[in-house]
């Protein structure tokens, strides 16, 4: 979370996605809620939300190693910024029909 309240993503000093909040506020943190939801939060409130939520449960969020940040529970959000080439491996998000 940058000071000018946009959340980044960065490999190797390069910006590679943003949450695209730049100057909306300051003061912001990042809050996964309990419905699944990932939130930037500033003193007025909401600036950004992933559109996430879908019912309380556990979540979680979680930068991969192939640099894709995804929300777990029911793989409900990511921000395809996985990398594509010789080594990696791309699964598609399924949902979890059992869940």
């Amino acid at each position: 979370m940058q000071t000018d309240c946009n959340l980044v993503l960065y490999d190797n000093n390069r910006a590679i996605w943003s949450s695209g909040t730049y100057n909306r506020a300051s003061g912001c943190f990042l809050k996964m809620q309990r419905d699944g939801n990932l939130v930037i939060y500033s003193n007025r409130g909401a600036v950004w939300a992933s559109g996430t939520n879908v019912g309380n449960g556990n979540y979680v969020l979680v930068l991969q190693r192939d640099r894709n940040v995804v929300i777990y529970g029911s793989s409900l959000w990511a921000t395809a910024t996985n990398l594509y080439g010789i080594g990696v491996t791309i699964n598609p998000l399924k949902k979890n029909s059992t869940a």
